[in-house]
C-alpha cells in the first residue's frame, strides 16, 4: 500500500495549533503525531487530520453535521476515539482550537503510558 504524502500545509498548520499545548511531538508511520502523558491526542495520517475524543464528544460532532468522520487509518481499521476532522471544519481556526483542546484535555486525563522498552 502506498501512502500519501502529508500536505505541507497541513503539517505546519497542526504544528501552530498545538505549539501552546504542553505536547510531545513524535512521527507515527512517517507522519506528525502529538501526545501527551504519552496518550496521542492529534495528528496527521495521509493528507488527514484527526483528533482524539471521548464518545459523548464525538456524538456531539457527529450530531452538528461538520463532516467529521471515524478515523479508519487501513480499510476495516477504526481506531475507536478518533475522529477526522475535514478542513471545511478546521478552517475555522476558533471552532478548531476549541475542539483540539477537548482533544487535547481527554488525552491528559487517561492514564499515563509508559515508553515501551526497546
Amino acid at each position: 500500500m502506498k501512502w500519501k504524502k502529508a500536505p505541507a500545509e497541513l503539517v505546519d498548520f497542526l504544528a501552530r495549533r498545538t505549539a501552546t499545548l504542553n505536547s510531545d511531538f513524535r512521527k507515527m508511520f512517517g507522519y506528525p503525531a502529538y501526545f501527551v502523558n504519552g496518550n496521542m491526542f492529534a495528528g496527521i495520517f495521509g493528507d488527514k487530520l484527526f483528533i482524539r475524543l471521548p464518545e459523548f464528544d464525538i456524538k456531539k460532532l457527529t450530531e452538528m453535521n461538520l463532516g467529521v468522520k471515524p478515523f479508519e487509518p487501513v480499510p476495516g481499521r477504526l481506531m475507536k476515539g478518533y475522529v477526522v476532522i475535514p478542513q471545511s471544519f478546521y478552517s475555522n481556526e476558533k471552532l478548531f482550537d476549541e475542539w483540539l483542546n477537548k482533544s487535547f484535555k481527554y488525552a491528559s486525563s487517561l492514564p499515563p503510558k509508559k515508553p515501551k522498552a526497546r
